[in-house]
């Protein structure tokens, strides 16, 4: 089985190709201001071109989102909730829900259109998904006060956790190391996260973002590297 996994960031697009599980190919492109800025309807458009594939899985990470307790059915206000947190386009975007009954919580997002057609035109089954719920499912909670940190570039995502129970999640577009750890730390003060009581755990592109981790470091006690992103195995889509 041919299977197209993509993550889809505020600047970038990792693209991984799997054939019975095995991962034959993984690229990510980011836009710069070399690159055109269609970078990534380009990349997008040649990797579905690519091959045939038996099924696509697709992953969100941009930080058009808003989150609810499982249950909440008014899937009509998914647009005006989310624009309590982001811009919304209807006419340019799709309304998205992901449930994660680990946590009894939803996700209401949204995808863009364009590439959101292009990828359904194929015909092939397709899985769509929001990287906060992804994320979540692969949380190992244990302690009562927790921060899991998700790097990826020039953006962030983390969740408060305390007793099992979704205190925060945020995700956060940024150009700075230095912003990421501002962030992080305002959010402990504001949710009454003492730093000395709170275990902090990290995943993703940890080692490109090394000035944030070290930074961490002077400030918090208990911090766990959990997963460090490496060729072939992005903790996302993997």
């Amino acid at each position: 089985m041919n299977v197209l996994n993509l993550l889809f960031t505020k600047d970038g697009l990792i693209c991984q190709i799997v054939k019975n599980k095995n991962i034959l190919e993984e690229k990510s492109y980011f836009v710069t201001e070399e690159t055109p800025a269609n970078l990534i309807d380009q990349k997008l458009d040649e990797v579905l071109l690519k091959q045939r594939y038996d099924e696509i899985h697709v992953i969100s990470a941009f930080n058009h989102f808003t989150l609810m307790p499982e249950g909440f059915s008014e899937h009509d206000a998914g647009f005006d909730l989310i624009a309590f947190n982001a811009p919304t386009d209807r006419e340019k975007e799709e309304l998205m829900l992901s449930i994660n009954k680990k946590f009894n919580i939803q996700f209401y997002y949204t995808f863009p259109k364009n590439y959101y057609k292009k990828i359904k035109e194929l015909a092939v089954p397709v899985h769509f998904n929001f990287s906060g719920e992804k994320f979540l499912s692969a949380i190992n909670n244990k302690t009562n006060k927790e921060i899991h940190i998700n790097l990826y570039h020039n953006q962030c995502e983390f969740f408060a956790i305390d007793n099992k129970k979704i205190i925060l999640y945020n995700n956060l577009d940024v150009n700075s190391e230095v912003d990421f750890l501002y962030f992080v730390m305002f959010t402990l003060s504001k949710i009454g996260f003492g730093i000395n009581e709170t275990s902090f755990y990290a995943y993703g592109e940890t080692t490109e973002n090394e000035t944030f981790i070290s930074e961490l470091q002077k400030f918090v006690k208990n911090l766990k590297i959990v997963f460090d992103n490496i060729p072939n195995k992005n903790f996302i889509l993997n």
